[in-house]
Parts: C-alpha cells; structure tokens; sequence
C-alpha cells in the first residue's frame, strides 16, 4: 500500500514538471513572436513615414516646377523690361526647373528601392509609384518643348539684334555721311558768305586835306598837276569799313566837301540836311563802287 502511494506521488510530481517545462516554452514562443510582431511594426511605420516624406516632397516638387513653368512662360510673352534682364531671369528659372526635375528622379528612384524592401507587394504604392513616373514623365516633354521654344526666342532675338544691329550700323553711316554733308555744307556757305561779304566790303574816308596827306592817301602832283589819289601806300586804319548794300547813305558832318575818288557822276547824289551839312546819297551802289572799293572825302 505505501509502495502504491510512492509511485502515484512520483508520477504526479513528473507531470508537474513535464507540464510547466511545456508552459515555459510556450511562453518564450510567445513572447518571442510578439517580439518579432513589434519590430516588424516598427520597420513598416517607419517604411510608411518615409514613403509619406518622399511623396509628399515629390508632389511639392512638381508643384514648384509648374509654377516656375508659368513664370518662366509669361517672362517668355512679356515685352516690359530690360531685354538683358529678362533673358537672366528666364535663364535661371530654367534652370531652377531642371534642378527640381533631377530632385523628382531621384526621389520617385528611392520611393521605388523603399517599396521593394518591404517584400510584401503594396498595389496602392506601386500604382502611385506608376501615376508619378508617368506625371514625370509628362513633365519632362513640356520642358523640352518649352526648351525649345526659349531656344527659337533666342534664335529670333538673336536674329532681331542683328538686324538692329545692322540698321544702327546704316544709321549711323547714314548720319556720319549727312554730318559730312552738312560740315561740306556749312564750309561752302561760309565760304560764300565770306566771299560775298569781301565782294561787298567797300571802305570810306572823310578828312581834311591835312589828315589826308598825313595818311599818305593824297600825294601832291607837282608843278601843273592835279593831286593823286590812292597812288601808293596808304594807312588803311583811318577808313571805316562798310557793306555797299547797307551803306547808302553817307554823312559828311561838313558843309563843303569834295570827293576825290573816282565814282560815277550819276550813282550818287549830295544832299544838304537840315543842319547844313552834306550828305552823300549812293543811288545805284553797283555803279558808285564799281570803279573803286574806296570813297575818299576831303572836307
């Protein structure tokens, strides 16, 4: 009877420690698969705040290229500004999409890697992976298009300052021909002028017989012989010089006078004014001048 109750003590407490070494590694089990469970948690929320990042940035990438792209097209329709100016500024917002395009690449490029080391296929990620490939894809046609419509503005501004270029170049042959033209111009009118002017200048003297002789422009003519007038050198400072055309009318400041150089009978006249004093009235100064450019008067 007590052999009896030995074994059955023996075989419980064996069922004991059989049951709790099942317990117990069932339990490591158990905790490590909730240890697994959380850290592949932790690798797919970060996966998912990464892939959240990439596409947030890519969409305000394309958002701040079509904006740039507007920009950059109403720079390319305007005409107001410097043209230098505006050519910089289109210049560098074409740069500034280029640089924003490289940017989407690479980051759709690492949305991509990220979604293939998650292992597990994601439809709605693929599918938006696809959307943005394609809108980059799109894009990268409108650039090139408007590349090459910045480039055929080139071609036509270049061309256009060309053009001006040349026009300015004709110009200004033109106005350097005219200028000589006009100096040519100005030259032979002043040289008219000055030779009209010496063809009019005529000289007049009105002075005693004294004074006269002391200028050396009368000279006694000896024994039986009349004075000579203007025969020789003669200071020429005591004449006062005139235009015949404007001086046609002489005063004597004299009563009596005598004119002594050679003039026309009928080309002029002496009149008596007022005072007394003669005046002489030139009536055809063609005539009066035309034997001598010198009207010498003795008083």
């Amino acid at each position: 009877m007590k052999t009896t109750r030995f074994f059955l003590i023996i075989a419980a407490f064996l069922f004991t420690a059989v049951s709790c070494v099942e317990n117990s590694q069932k339990y490591k089990a158990a905790v490590a698969e909730r240890d697994s469970l959380a850290t592949e948690k932790q690798l797919l929320d970060s996966s998912y705040n990464q892939t959240l990042t990439l596409h947030n940035d890519i969409e305000t990438g394309f958002a701040e290229i079509t904006q740039t792209e507007k920009e950059m097209k109403l720079n390319l329709q305007s005409v107001e500004g410097p043209r230098v100016n505006r050519r910089q500024m289109i210049a560098a917002q074409m740069s500034a999409i280029k640089q924003g395009i490289e940017q989407n690449k690479a980051r759709i490029a690492e949305l991509e890697q990220l979604a293939s080391k998650n292992g597990k296929v994601n439809t709605m990620l693929t599918e938006t992976i696809k959307r943005l490939q394609s809108q980059m894809e799109e894009k990268g046609l409108q650039i090139k298009a408007l590349q090459a419509e910045l480039d055929q503005k080139n071609i036509k501004i270049t061309e256009l300052t060309t053009t001006v270029t040349e026009q300015s170049k004709s110009i200004a042959e033109q106005s350097q021909s005219i200028e000589e033209q006009q100096e040519a111009l100005e030259k032979q009118e002043s040289t008219i002028m000055q030779q009209d002017a010496e063809m009019n200048t005529v000289w007049y003297c009105i002075a005693t017989a004294k004074e006269l002789k002391a200028a050396k422009i009368i000279t006694d003519g000896g024994l039986f012989q009349s004075k000579k007038v203007l025969s020789g050198e003669f200071d020429h400072t005591v004449f006062a010089q005139v235009d015949q055309r404007s001086a046609v009318s002489v005063p004597t400041f004299s009563k009596k006078v005598k004119i002594l150089s050679q003039h026309p009978v009928n080309s002029y006249s002496l009149v008596t004014g007022e005072d007394k004093n003669l005046t002489i009235e030139i009536t055809d100064p063609a005539r009066f001048w035309s034997v001598s450019k010198y009207l010498v008067v003795q008083k």
